[in-house]
């Protein structure tokens, strides 16, 4: 199971984005009740990676980028920004989903414009650091 992790979790990470963007589609059009479902999935879509992320790393530990030059600058400047801000999105994420699901939607839409993009470049930057790491 473990060899197959590292692509189902770009996977997840790439349905997360795909389901954010969606999201902020619907929401734009006013579609509210889509908009909740689409924007649960995404929550429940990045849970689900978090677990496989963490089962993964216990069981192979850390995963060295093989090359070097300035392609191995650039992964590390992408892999910085993505870890720093993957941080945030739990957070993030958990306080603007109480916020709408509270009911306190002035609150959440201050807070979403903040998590929205955070919790979009984590997902995209996962895919990315995914390939450079093992298709590279």
């Amino acid at each position: 199971m473990t060899p197959i992790l590292p692509s189902i979790n770009a996977f997840l990470n790439a349905s997360a984005a795909i389901l954010l963007v969606w999201g902020y589609l619907l929401i734009r059009r006013k579609r509210r009740e889509t908009h909740r479902r689409v924007m649960t999935a995404a929550f429940v879509v990045s849970c689900t990676f978090l677990v496989c992320y963490i089962v993964y790393h216990v069981q192979v530990g850390s995963v060295r980028f093989q090359h070097a030059g300035p392609l191995r600058a650039i992964y590390l400047s992408i892999l910085g920004t993505h870890t720093v801000l993957a941080a945030a999105v739990p957070v993030l994420a958990i306080i603007t989903l109480r916020r709408s699901l509270a009911g306190r939607y002035d609150a959440h839409r201050r807070i979403a414009r903040w998590t929205l993009p955070i919790w979009l470049y984590v997902s995209v930057t996962g895919v990315v650091v995914y390939f450079m790491l093992y298709h590279m």
